[in-house]
């Protein structure tokens, strides 16, 4: 069997603190020739003046066939996320209507 073939699974370990995450409201993408580089920020879109602070709260560089495949993940994630709240919005059937009042 070719290693390409092979079914791997990952074992990731990590803290509860890092586990927890951190909220971003706001994101950049930059690229170079070799990476690509995601900016989470949390900034304060309340705020009217011209100058939007804000404070970033973490930054990943990635491949660009790393990227690829969160790209990827992310389309296929979104799919399932909006069938599910497409389902979740579908009008419900009136519990006095019955086939034979047509």
């Amino acid at each position: 069997m070719a290693s390409d073939d092979r079914e791997r699974h990952f074992n990731l370990h990590t803290t509860p603190e890092v586990m927890a995450g951190v909220y971003a409201n706001f994101a950049t993408v930059s690229h170079s020739d070799y990476e690509f580089t995601l900016t989470f920020s949390r900034v304060d879109h309340e705020v009217e003046a011209d100058e939007v602070p804000g404070v970033v709260v973490s930054r990943i560089s990635l491949s660009a066939q790393a990227m690829r495949e969160l790209i990827d993940a992310m389309e296929d994630n979104w799919s399932k996320w909006s069938v599910r709240e497409g389902i979740k919005r579908l009008p419900e059937t009136r519990p006095d209507f019955r086939d034979d009042q047509q």
